[in-house]
């Protein structure tokens, strides 16, 4: 039997926390799951029984920290794996029988001081499926600043988690990070065969770099790509409709299948064959770039760090909580280290 099943990038409106106490950033973010869960079922009920995953968009929850210290958005902006945002979103895929994935700032027992963006799957039980950690971020920690406490605690293969389900192999992408080709490769060799990308990015008539690589992320691990731009932020100092549209699915040769205009929508839905998929992964040819990988080719340069790991942890492995500007200090000096080695030129150079 074919195995062939209705994905939704669901395009819906942030309301962000940013402007509001404690207590009543947390009642916001009920109210921003309750919108979800009638947007939800009003788009089972439209586009038919046959959607089985639905995907959201990577501030759906809270919006983003503008200027809050890592400490305030861990208090004001975070949830907890065991808390009663988990539960109604829990709710809301086990009442339409979808998998349900989207993107929320989490706290983590481990790791007391701090909160990671966290992309997540939950199963039509209710079930979380899949537990995904953004890995390369601008301004919010990630298991990279603490990577060996982080390893210590959830081994290796917590980096690159892949959900074996009943709609194939699912593996989620944060954000920025389809720009980053290393990240779906992992989990491409960890077997992803669909790519949920929960983003909150530019809207544009022209093509962005975000949309010309979910298309390449796709070609290059001949895997679907499922990604849910925000419908516009309201609510914080930010110009609301500047991330919006452009939520798409893209299927496993890069083509685009189905993709939203601007404000909220259900548009960007599409059947994903993975049965075909799969046929394609399993045919020797020239388009079958997953198999003709020679990764060991490339291994000595990966070896070469950059931006360096464990910024956020001491010798003694205990985690200390930087200022922002903690960083783009880092950058600076991974730019600095860069030049030292010849990989950057200056930018007034004779050479």
């Amino acid at each position: 039997m074919s195995l062939a099943y209705t994905a939704v990038a669901l395009q819906t409106r942030c309301f962000a926390v940013n402007k509001l106490n404690v207590a009543d950033a947390r009642q916001k973010m009920i109210e921003n799951i309750g919108r979800v869960a009638g947007q939800v079922q009003g788009t089972k009920g439209f586009v038919g029984p046959s959607v089985k995953l639905v995907v959201l968009p990577e501030y759906f929850l809270t919006s983003f920290p503008m200027g809050e210290s890592l400490t305030e958005w861990k208090e004001k902006g975070a949830i907890a794996q065991d808390g009663r945002e988990y539960d109604l979103l829990s709710e809301i895929a086990q009442k339409n029988q979808v998998y349900l994935s989207g993107n929320v700032y989490e706290l983590d027992p481990h790791f007391s001081d701090l909160y990671f963006q966290t992309s997540f799957v939950l199963g039509p039980n209710g079930d979380c499926v899949l537990r995904y950690r953004r890995l390369v971020s601008m301004f919010a920690p990630t298991p990279h600043d603490v990577l060996d406490k982080y390893l210590d605690v959830y081994g290796q293969d917590a980096l690159f988690p892949v959900a074996k389900t009943e709609l194939g192999n699912l593996a989620c992408v944060a954000s920025e990070e389809i720009l980053y080709p290393e990240i779906s490769r992992c989990l491409a060799m960890n077997g992803a065969e669909v790519l949920l990308h929960s983003s909150s990015e530019v809207g544009s008539v022209e093509l962005t770099p975000k949309d010309i690589a979910k298309r390449a992320r796709a070609i290059e691990n001949l895997a679907y790509v499922v990604s849910a731009n925000s419908a516009g932020i309201a609510d914080i100092d930010f110009p609301a409709e500047s991330t919006d549209g452009m939520s798409k699915v893209v299927d496993f040769k890069g083509r685009v299948m189905a993709e939203a205009g601007m404000g909220e929508s259900m548009v960007a839905n599409a059947e994903l064959d993975i049965t075909a998929l799969r046929r394609y992964r399993n045919k020797p040819g020239m388009g079958n770039i997953l198999s003709r990988q020679r990764n060991e080719l490339f291994s000595a340069h990966y070896n070469q760090a950059v931006y360096p790991a464990n910024t956020m942890l001491n010798a003694a492995q205990r985690v200390s909580v930087p200022a922002r500007s903690h960083f783009i200090q880092t950058q600076l000096n991974s730019i600095q280290a860069l030049k030292q080695a010849g990989v950057i030129l200056p930018e007034h150079s004779d050479e």
